[in-house]
């Protein structure tokens, strides 16, 4: 597999310029980072995340990990981890546990981390875990459009991240 076909459909459609970068078999977004030889903070994962009645999508580095408290904080709500047999419903057209991080796609809203906001270049998963997506900044401001940002991650040892610029 390479390309989910409904993101390579939303980058045509959209218009951003992107690159396809392939790597070794992956399991995880800083293996990808690893293997891929990118910088793990400039790779965006995707968390997905639900509070009963919704979905969420939360985009941050792969060297980050969600901190449900800050996410609940700003979203005003209770939201907890998606098991990962719903993802494979959710992402039917993606490999299991590559889940891209464009959830507007699938129809979810988005919380993207503000860390993310000053990043040059971003890469992410594409729908299969030997190729990513890589693009510039303006293209991920772009992608991401109106979906909303905040602090909702922190690095492993506890400490936030220092907020990237947002334009």
């Amino acid at each position: 597999m390479s390309m989910a076909p409904r993101i390579e459909a939303h980058l045509d459609r959209v218009g951003v310029n992107y690159s396809i970068l392939s790597h070794p078999h992956s399991q995880t977004s800083l293996q990808s980072a690893r293997v891929a030889r990118v910088p793990a903070s400039q790779l965006a994962k995707a968390v997905i995340t639900h509070d009963g009645d919704n979905y969420r999508l939360c985009v941050m580095p792969s060297t980050h990990r969600l901190v449900m408290s800050l996410l609940n904080e700003h979203m005003g709500g209770d939201f907890r981890l998606v098991e990962e047999k719903e993802l494979e419903r959710l992402f039917d057209d993606c490999e299991k546990g590559a889940v891209p991080a464009l959830g507007q796609v699938y129809g979810m809203p988005v919380v993207w981390d503000h860390s993310l906001g000053g990043m040059d270049e971003i890469y992410f998963e594409s729908g299969d875990h030997e190729t990513l997506i890589h693009i510039d900044q303006g293209a991920f401001m772009e992608l991401m459009g109106l979906q909303e940002h905040s602090v909702i991650s922190c690095l492993p040892d506890g400490s936030k991240p220092r907020k990237g610029l947002v334009h």
